[in-house]
């Protein structure tokens, strides 16, 4: 069984570490975290090993899970990787474009694979609705949550939007043609709410808004194609899937086309609850998995770096309508 460590036991490497110390897919060894007290804490409340130095952890280790600031994944996952250990990364992949660019050819070398925490691929709700989305013309996503100072040391499009960006990204399978985005700071020195529409190459057009600021947590993505709407409700991990029934569609003399009128019973509408799973317990499985199996990983450098990229475009076009 391959043998893990966490390097970064904050509040999301916290979530780490419990899911993987009773996960049955892979041994936790321990973990590392560069503030002594952390250490103490994590090691007191959960009885799961600290070790003393990062370079101790490697050692020690199969795989590398880093859940640090995003500004120290770079570092943390080039030592991991030139001692030929495997690495999971949470998002955002690194820092900078040019950062991921030298992860990718560092795998190149050592065979070793990366997976970033791309989290929303494996929401239950998403994974059965992808089955259902086929070429979409049309997404239209609100990702709104209540206002939380951790996070605000990134703008909310690196905190929030990327995840839906690596989403329709995935989906849509065609380069960025054009962004329009704006945003606004409230409460932090980057944008806390911010909105950006994006065109691309085939056709497709993605309206997404992410907000830190809401009354409410909301996280929905509506795909509208041809004949269809898909409606995935990531928060509660749910879909709803609307389509014309093919089977009873009017033929083109009936007085559907001549009334343009769509009679009720034409209609179907499917909704699925996804309760059940923990969607960063699959991330990891998977990602156990592809080392096991030797496939790819679900997100993958490539993906990370995509999104990241338009990530970034979308930051700069907001700094740059705003000077």
């Amino acid at each position: 069984m391959f043998k893990i460590g966490v390097v970064g036991a904050g509040h999301l490497g916290k979530i780490h570490l419990k899911i993987l110390n009773k996960a049955s897919f892979v041994n936790l060894i321990g973990f590392y975290d560069s503030d002594p007290l952390v250490r103490k804490n994590i090691n007191s409340e959960l009885g799961i090993k600290s070790f003393e130095t990062y370079q101790e952890l490697i050692e020690n280790s199969d795989i590398i899970d880093i859940v640090t600031p995003t500004l120290s994944h770079y570092t943390c996952a080039k030592e991991a990787l030139k001692q030929d250990k495997h690495v999971f990364i949470e998002k955002p992949v690194t820092h900078t474009i040019d950062e991921v660019k030298k992860l990718i050819k560092i795998t190149q070398i050592t065979g070793k694979k990366v997976q970033v925490g791309h989290v929303e691929r494996f929401n239950p709700a998403f994974t059965e609705a992808s089955k259902l989305i086929h070429q979409p013309r049309f997404i239209e996503v609100h990702r709104l949550a209540q206002f939380n100072s951790r996070g605000t040391d990134v703008s909310v499009i690196h905190d929030l939007m990327i995840h839906d960006l690596d989403i329709v990204l995935h989906v849509v399978k065609s380069p960025v043609k054009s962004i329009n985005a704006s945003g606004v700071s409230v409460l932090s020195s980057t944008p806390d709410i911010a909105n950006a529409r994006i065109e691309f190459i085939n056709g497709c057009v993605a309206n997404i808004t992410s907000s830190r600021m809401s009354l409410n947590n909301i996280r929905k993505s509506r795909f509208f194609q041809k004949n269809a709407y898909v409606s995935v409700d990531f928060l509660n991990r749910s879909h709803e899937y609307i389509r014309m029934d093919s089977n009873k569609i009017p033929n083109e003399n009936s007085s559907f086309q001549n009334t343009k009128t769509i009679p009720e019973e034409s209609v179907m509408i499917q909704t699925q609850n996804n309760t059940g799973v923990n969607p960063i317990e699959e991330e990891l499985k998977s990602f156990i998995n592809s080392i096991a199996t030797n496939i790819n990983p679900t997100v993958d450098l490539e993906s990370a770096k995509m999104a990241l990229k338009l990530t970034i475009d979308i930051m700069e076009q907001i700094t740059m309508a705003q000077n």
